[in-house]
């Protein structure tokens, strides 16, 4: 089955979770699940190279049909044909050489789909879900902020900083970022390579009943101002580099993010952290939001 060679536009970034597109192919992913790929689309594909957010669920109807999609994920389409999806994917994100396509998994194929192709289609992305996903991605950014501005003093050397000037920790040291509907967790490494970049974790461990209460505090605060959230768009397609952006009293917050987010941080009525160190001494924080 012939593939787009036109990548597809998505409409996430806006707080869309519905819309109506065209079908366009009807493929056969290499696990053998069957996806549908439309012009345009409002659901969110889980991320092949940074799957912080998990993907968007929700239904198709088409042809007098409910299709529902339980899972939504990233695929590419090369010069010469090559089809790859998710990690599969061997090329730089956003390689102009490449199409980049939301592929909506089927949770179960009628019997011929390729029929499908063609045909108008509803989407309709499970809202309730997308907006708790989206608390918890904004409220990661938020804690990473929050963090670097309360870990600024143990910095002993001039390092990379955040778009609010302060040492940019969670940058430096972030090694995993996940998220589920109940909030996020952020793993973060303090070893070797952060020490010698002037980072000091000496008392750390039980510096962090503080500097939790300073981060929550500092959270506090900025959900009080209810400051927009809003997401910088450079165009349409599923790989254009988009940017997070917050109004903080301390300045615009922001920060490279393909995800989905809340309009403002009046949507939150709090912010609880947790903050531990494993047993290989990484920082782990954990992010739920109390949502309005």
């Amino acid at each position: 089955m012939a593939l787009p060679t036109t990548s597809t536009e998505v409409t996430f970034p806006a707080g869309a979770t519905t819309g109506d597109a065209p079908i366009l192919a009807a493929p056969v992913l290499p696990d053998g699940r069957t996806a549908l790929v439309v012009a345009r689309t409002p659901f969110h594909p889980l991320d092949h190279t940074w799957p912080d957010q998990p993907a968007d669920t929700g239904v198709i109807r088409v042809a007098g049909a409910e299709l529902v999609v339980s899972d939504c994920v990233t695929g590419a389409v090369g010069p010469d044909g090559e089809f790859a999806v998710g990690e599969a994917i061997g090329v730089r994100r956003g390689d102009e050489d490449w199409s980049w396509l939301v592929l909506h998994v089927l949770d179960r194929a009628p019997g011929d789909v390729g029929d499908l192709v063609g045909a108008s289609a509803e989407l309709a992305v499970d809202a309730d879900r997308r907006a708790a996903l989206s608390a918890a991605h904004t409220s990661c950014h938020l804690l990473a902020f929050a963090l670097n501005a309360v870990l600024a003093p143990r910095w002993r050397k001039e390092v990379r900083t955040d778009s609010l000037g302060r040492p940019d920790f969670d940058n430096l040291a972030i090694t995993s970022s996940r998220m589920d509907e109940g909030g996020s967790r952020d793993d973060y490494r303090i070893g070797k390579s952060l020490r010698k970049k002037g980072f000091t974790a000496d008392g750390l461990a039980e510096d962090l009943p503080g500097i939790r209460d300073e981060v929550e505090a500092l959270l506090a605060q900025w959900l009080k101002t209810d400051a927009e959230v809003r997401i910088e768009v450079p165009g349409p397609a599923l790989t254009a580099r988009r940017v997070w952006h917050c109004g903080l009293p301390d300045g615009d917050a922001h920060i490279p993010c393909g995800g989905s987010h809340l309009g403002r941080l009046g949507e939150l009525r709090a912010l609880t952290i947790e903050l531990n160190l494993d047993e290989d001494g990484a920082l782990v924080a954990r992010t739920r939001p109390d949502r309005a």
